[in-house]
């Protein structure tokens, strides 16, 4: 692990959760595949890491609180996207989160109806790849990394601060 200052460290996982936001619309907007429910959560801890980064430097200016609030969240992204491959791999069952969209709000059977024309995306399809691996087998792969690089600033912190 090279010997960056914290803001550096913060600026990189900054623009590896942008890279990763704007990716993910890309994919859905331009390339044309539609993500799953579990697809949708997993973009939540990139989208916070960019607000806890942005505010670390613009509001609060703690940045060990920040540091270890960005590593719950990788943990959190983590731990989804290990779920997510599980299911997509058969281990797990797909739960409630993969069924129906807004089902609370069906309220006739009209409402019913349009809500069964809507096509929903199954958790445990796969509709992209990135070098034969999903992109919740990259999403582990990332949220792990960041975990892990996460824990080494905090760990060290007083040493990389200077």
């Amino acid at each position: 692990m090279h010997n960056f200052k914290i803001e550096t460290y913060l600026k990189i996982i900054f623009f590896i959760s942008l890279i990763s936001i704007i990716s993910a619309y890309f994919i859905e907007y331009i390339l044309g595949h539609q993500p799953c429910n579990l697809c949708l959560i997993e973009r939540i801890p990139y989208g916070l890491s960019i607000i806890l980064i942005i505010s670390n430097y613009t509001f609060i200016k703690k940045e060990k609180f920040t540091i270890l609030l960005l590593i719950l969240v990788f943990t959190f992204s983590f731990i989804i996207s290990f779920y997510h491959f599980g299911i997509e791999q058969g281990f797990f069952k797909e739960s409630s989160v993969c069924g129906l969209k807004n089902a609370s709000d069906i309220i006739s059977k009209e409402e019913l109806l349009k809500q069964l024309q809507v096509k929903i995306i199954s958790c445990k399809d796969v509709t992209f790849k990135i070098f034969g691996f999903s992109l919740t087998a990259v999403n582990i792969i990332l949220s792990l990394f960041l975990t892990f690089i996460l824990t080494k600033i905090f760990i060290n912190y007083e040493t990389l601060k200077s």
